[in-house]
């Protein structure tokens, strides 16, 4: 998804808006697609044991997310690493870290939510 959205944000989406207008879209649009993974997760790992696979999919998702967006930059754009890292500079206003907390704090808030008696 982190792929494709990428892809659409850098061809179609780019040609009419500014580049932080793309930006925002890039981080936007995957949002409820993540809430919504977070939900199926939760539900399939429900149970006694609710709070590991839910602090699981919270220690994975983030980092590989961000790996397979790193990867995608540098091969389809070259883009060095320093270039990738300047997206979690919450204080020019990137909206990266935005979505890297939401695949940290979906998986353990569906958890709870849906663990609830």
């Amino acid at each position: 998804m982190v792929i494709v959205n990428n892809a659409i944000g850098d061809t179609w989406i780019a040609m009419a808006l500014s580049v932080r207008a793309v930006e925002w879209y890039k981080v936007l649009v995957p949002l409820p697609y993540v809430i919504s993974l977070a939900i199926i997760h939760a539900r399939r790992t429900k149970g006694p044991r609710w709070f590991e696979a839910a602090l699981l999919a919270a220690m994975l998702w983030p980092p590989s997310t961000a790996f397979v967006d790193y990867l995608y930059g540098r091969f389809t754009f070259g883009t060095e690493s320093a270039t990738f890292l300047d997206r979690f500079a919450v204080w020019w206003g990137e909206p990266y870290p935005l979505l890297i907390a939401t695949l940290f704090a979906a998986p353990l808030m569906a958890g709870r939510l849906v663990a609830r008696p």
